[in-house]
């Protein structure tokens, strides 16, 4: 068995998944009654999600596990004690290098995870990890923000599986990347 990564985030139209801040305020698109994006399929499909300190801490805010699967939480400097008590039985504190991360998910019994969080995605896309994304595009302009994609050391091509647009004006791509 071989765990594979897979992308599923939003993004504005000029590349970036928060604000300098970590505020996603944005990402309440207000046309969206009854679309359909996937998500619930995509989350349906996966074991686990592998996530980053700056999301969790987002998903925090939230003040229940949003997610259907656990997550393996991934930072060096968060203790149990960070975690609140409510999501403990859904997530785990992990650290280490991607490989390591990936071998100790899928020890776990983990072959599909959810990636999720903009400086973890880019060291795992760096490092070759990721088997493909699917990005969303809303119809904002933010100016500045977190970008998704950082500085990386050589080109990656990426092979185009779809496009799907919605009224909302929302543009969904999925691609694959090379193994």
């Amino acid at each position: 068995m071989t765990l594979t990564l897979h992308v599923y985030i939003a993004s504005s139209l000029d590349g970036f998944i928060a604000r300098d801040n970590g505020g996603i305020d944005w990402l309440k698109v207000p046309d969206l009654a009854g679309e359909e994006h996937g998500f619930d399929a995509f989350i349906g499909s996966v074991d686990g999600l592998i996530m980053g300190r700056g999301t969790f801490e987002t998903v925090i805010g939230f003040g229940k596990w949003p997610y259907p699967v656990p997550g393996r939480i991934i930072s060096g400097s968060l203790t149990e004690s960070d975690v609140p008590e409510a999501l403990r039985p859904h997530v785990i504190l992990d650290y280490g290098s991607p490989a390591e991360v990936l071998a100790r998910a899928e020890a776990a019994g983990w072959s599909r995870a959810y990636l999720d969080g903009g400086q973890l995605i880019q060291s795992f896309i760096r490092d070759g990890l990721v088997a493909d994304m699917i990005i969303t595009r809303l119809p904002v302009l933010l100016g500045q923000g977190r970008p998704l994609f950082g500085h990386i050391p050589r080109d990656i091509w990426l092979t185009h599986h779809k496009t799907q647009s919605f009224p909302s004006g929302l543009v969904q791509s999925h691609y694959r990347l090379p193994e």
